[in-house]
């Protein structure tokens, strides 16, 4: 197999060799590469499902089949995909970003097969909380509630009230939603920034936080 991304001299050494065995014909070289790849990519998924595993109702044989199943097509997808890697990162930290994809994509296919039960009424109730507002110190909650959903209803956009509601009211979790949307996480956050800073503005604007106070989390 001949590629067409950088000769070996362009590359670090280790993963020039990770490119070298891999792109070598069928055969023992291959083979070994192929499953001391594979050992590293399940390893790099375990640790992920487990530093995700509070945020996502996948728990115990699930979520470490979870990590594996990721694992398994993260290798289909770059040995696929050899002939693509430019070099401009380290072989193993281009292969992360393959497991890493799967591992959201499937946690996120797990969510909407058995959602929970959204309480949209405690759920609004909660968000004085979630903005690191203490009913205890703001007489104005009931208020500041109000003015919240007036905002999410009046201000934002369609798309912005759609992510916002999901992941900050309804506590749908970024990679259910991520996988849902086919967003990527990142611009899962920037919509929820977004849509704070234009609640955060209400709010100081009418009086019931001090510039800035919103920020806080």
């Amino acid at each position: 197999m001949e590629l067409a991304g950088p000769t070996e001299r362009e590359l670090d050494a280790e993963s020039a060799d990770w490119l070298r065995r891999l792109s070598a014909g069928a055969g023992a070289l291959r083979q070994q590469a192929e499953r001391e790849l594979h050992a590293r990519l399940v390893r790099i998924a375990l640790a992920e499902v487990n530093r995700r595993s509070a945020s996502t109702p996948v728990t115990g044989p699930e979520l470490t089949d979870v990590a594996h199943q990721a694992a398994d097509d993260a290798m289909l997808a770059i040995l696929a995909k050899l002939a693509d890697f430019r070099g401009e990162s380290r072989f193993i930290t281009w292969a992360y970003r393959f497991v890493i994809l799967e591992v959201s994509s499937k946690l996120g296919r797990h969510y909407w097969r058995n959602p929970p039960v959204t309480l949209d009424a405690a759920q609004w109730e909660r968000l004085p909380d979630r903005f690191g507002i203490d009913p205890e110190e703001h007489a104005a909650s009931a208020g500041i509630l109000a003015e919240v959903r007036r905002v999410v209803e009046d201000e934002l956009t369609a798309h912005q009230r759609r992510v916002f509601v999901a992941v900050v009211v309804d506590g749908i979790p970024l990679d259910a939603l991520a996988a849902r949307l086919s967003l990527q996480r990142n611009a899962i956050y920037k919509v929820i920034f977004d849509a704070r800073r234009k609640i955060r503005r209400a709010l100081v604007a009418n009086g019931y936080l001090e510039d800035g106070g919103l920020e806080r989390r």
